[in-house]
């Protein structure tokens, strides 16, 4: 860095203020390259040193996270994480937010999020098997909720459904906090058919820069610092920061991408998502020590007269940037003309270690690239235990009285019918989830599960298993406890399908860092998900930060999301969570304990979101897990549920609706679970619990491996042909009756 005379420097306040960059910035920007920069210049300073490229108030944090284990291939760092699966099988999957433009335009918000997370995963030389959704909108009684929420789920059916990628999963909650500042993750996940990972960073002086996919146009313009600010009453002013997705030209651009990886030609390969030209360019030259050179005047345009500041900082989708073998820039060429796609030649990489932009034969850039991607600032921000957290871990359960054995079934009624617990089958019923026909479990269950096909017709065929998982009242009244239950949901919801979690994707959502309580919050969020995956060994391989979810000055819960991924060897050994005939033994794996606190069924009773988080056992959690993965691999468990939101009696509940049997509780269970309060035993959110089914026969066997492991477990009774009975709560209904009630409850929602 220079000395720089602050004095001496001309400060457009007002330009500062727009492109979300402080007076110290500025001076760090002047430092760093020597000169005051120029209109072009300080725009792609502005997105580049946005939360969203550059992490300035998370990185600190984020490198506490573990990142190895023996199937990590890559970490964070590139577009995608990458495990090894072994025998030549590799998977790529990452997760990305798209939030502020789904605030704004929620069709095409959410449909260039599934667009973008997409070309993370091809860029590294994968196909893209299956994508995931996980959301968040507010109460859906407001018309504008409706709007927003129905409008995303259009969005992200039409890019995945249009471009033949399986959905295979998701969540959705509504909460009021995010009436305004709703939450769009998309998850993806490939199979790496390159002889080797495409990376990012640039090499070799010469060789050539190819622009390839769709025409630059306006839309998307300043889409990185959008990201990274809160949401005002003038929000909808900045649509055109909103960017217009194609997803059949992304078809398209999937196979030239692939087609065009598998020459070998290809050196580095950049997605021109977030801040387009200025971040693929600088990325790929900072991340490889690298200068690039590129003329605008080259790069494909579908509206005349764009400015270089247009150039740099468009937004527009289905576009990516090569660094090519000199000499074979002529046969990449060809690949892309004979897709009808665009191929171009915009530039070379130079020796420079500089960005050096063209417009009109006139250098408009000229800075190092290091200035844009390394040297960005990073923060380590004040922070503040909240009150309300305080507060809430004194919360005075004896005050709560205990549910009577008649308002048990009302309860249940409500709670199928809540938004947070109904069937969520209106989201997924428009999602295409057999293209490609991999698809072993659909959504609607504990975790999707995709087949890897092999070549090999005498194998046995691998899997992977993906789950979407955080509760953010959870991580609202206790970041760290919270967290780490994310992490552990999401990992028993994989393990309920037989397979092994390996690695986690994450994206952590949360309100505006500046203030010490959301730092606070932030801070001991990650430390829970860093925690809990040293514990359960799932490393993070790459992710995404959202911050500034606030709506004129109002922050959402803090609501990280935790993208698991799990290996099968043999996806013929899996389960669902569906009981499959009548008879069968239905036990509990795990233990009943006196907890209501932050459930769904407490927020139900009170609205509000309060009470003590559920407790979480690591090493409780870990044998649950391994025993549930271990039956099943034994092929002595007919299915496998997660026990979570709801708690049991909800749980028994939708491990009935897909075959329409029932189950009929024992008086011995509730004997045994006689000194709980009623509410905690059916509706209580305990943690690391499993439902199952078995045949009766194997119950032995069962019993005796559990026993084996030290695991607990209680048998609750066994299904039934049609109806839920609880003799010695005289409760029994139909169970078409409540399935109903939970079936109908969001399109009757939505229909208003």
């Amino acid at each position: 860095m220079i000395t720089v005379n602050k004095e001496n420097l001309t400060i457009d306040e007002n330009l500062l203020k727009r492109l979300k960059l402080t007076k110290d910035e500025y001076f760090r920007i002047v430092k760093l390259i020597g000169k005051e920069p120029n209109e072009v210049e300080i725009h792609m300073f502005s997105v580049m040193w946005s939360e969203h490229c550059c992490y300035k108030n998370s990185k600190v944090l984020l490198k506490e996270f573990p990142i190895k284990n023996k199937f990590v291939a890559v970490g964070p760092g590139e577009n995608a994480g990458v495990v090894d699966l072994g025998d030549g099988c590799k998977v790529a999957f990452k997760i990305e937010s798209h939030n502020r433009p789904t605030a704004v335009e929620p069709f095409q918000g959410a449909t260039t999020g599934v667009g973008g997370i997409l070309r993370d995963i091809f860029t590294m030389g994968a196909r893209p098997i299956a994508v995931l959704d996980s959301l968040r909108f507010g109460d859906l009684k407001i018309p504008r909720s409706r709007y927003l929420f129905a409008g995303a789920v259009n969005g992200i059916a039409h890019y995945g459904n249009c471009t033949g990628i399986p959905n295979i999963g998701g969540e959705a909650y509504f909460y009021p906090t995010y009436n305004e500042n709703p939450l769009v993750n998309a998850m993806a996940v490939g199979i790496i058919e390159t002889n080797e990972i495409i990376k990012s960073a640039a090499s070799g002086t010469g060789n050539p820069v190819l622009y390839v996919g769709s025409k630059t146009g306006r839309d998307g313009l300043g889409g990185a610092s959008f990201a990274s600010s809160g949401l005002t009453e003038k929000s909808h002013e900045d649509r055109p920061a909103v960017q217009v997705g194609d997803p059949f030209t992304e078809k398209i651009l999937i196979e030239a991408c692939l087609e065009a990886f598998k020459t070998g030609y290809i050196v580095s390969a950049q997605d021109m998502g977030a801040a387009g030209l200025t971040c693929s360019t600088s990325e790929m030259a900072a991340k490889g020590n690298t200068g690039i050179e590129i003329d605008l005047d080259k790069v494909p345009i579908r509206t005349e007269n764009l400015t270089p500041v247009e150039y740099m900082l468009s937004e527009s989708q289905e576009r990516m940037l090569f660094v090519v073998k000199k000499g074979f820039e002529e046969k990449i060429s060809e690949i892309f003309k004979k897709w009808g796609l665009d191929s171009v030649e915009i530039g070379q990489i130079t020796d420079t270690g500089k960005v050096t932009v063209r417009h009109k034969n006139k250098v408009v850039v000229d800075i190092n690239a290091g200035a844009l991607v390394s040297d960005t600032p990073i923060y380590v921000r004040d922070s503040k235990v909240p009150d309300y957290y305080i507060k809430n871990k004194s919360f005075n359960y004896n005050s709560i009285s205990d549910l009577k054995k008649e308002e048990l079934l009302p309860i249940l009624k409500d709670l199928l019918s809540s938004p947070n617990i109904c069937s969520k089958k209106w989201i997924y019923s428009r999602y295409d989830h057999q293209v490609q026909t991999n698809t072993i479990i659909k959504p609607g269950g504990s975790a999707g599960l995709i087949r890897l096909k092999s070549k090999d017709k005498n194998k046995k065929e691998k899997g992977i298993a993906v789950s979407l998982d955080g509760n953010s009242a959870y991580v609202y009244l206790d970041p760290y406890s919270g967290s780490k239950i994310a992490v552990c949901e999401a990992a028993r919801n994989v393990s309920c399908t037989g397979a092994l979690p390996i690695a986690i994707t994450d994206n952590l959502n949360f309100g505006n860092p500046e203030k010490p309580e959301i730092y606070w919050q932030l801070s001991e969020s990650v430390r829970g998900i860093k925690d809990a995956c040293l514990k359960l060994d799932t490393p993070v391989t790459g992710g995404n930060v959202s911050l500034y979810n606030e709506s004129n000055g109002i922050d959402i819960w803090p609501t990280p999301v935790i993208g698991m991924i799990g290996y099968m060897e043999d996806v013929c050994k899996s389960v669902n969570h569906s009981f499959k005939r009548a008879g069968d033994t239905i036990l509990l794996i795990g233990t009943n304990k006196d907890e209501i606190g932050a459930s769904e069924y407490f927020y139900l009773k009170s609205r509000k979101v309060q009470g003590i988080v559920p407790e979480i056992d690591m090493d409780l959690e870990i044998n649950v897990q391994s025993s549930v993965r271990s039956l099943i691999n034994k092929e002595l468990l007919k299915s496998a549920h997660d026990c979570s939101v709801g708690g049991l009696l909800v749980t028994l509940c939708e491990c009935t609706f897909e075959n329409n049997l029932g189950f009929d509780v024992y008086d011995e269970f509730l004997n045994l679970n006689s000194k709980l309060r009623l509410d905690s035993l059916f509706f209580g959110e305990t943690q690391s619990r499993v439902v199952v089914s078995i045949e009766q026969n194997k119950l032995k066997e069962v019993e005796q491996h559990l026993s084996k492991a030290n695991c607990p477990y209680q048998i609750i009774g066994k299904t039934t042909e049609d109806k839920i009975i609880c003799s010695n709560l005289n409760f029994k209904i139909d169970v078409s009756e409540l399935k109903n009630h939970w079936l109908e409850a969001l399109p009757r929602i939505l229909s208003r």
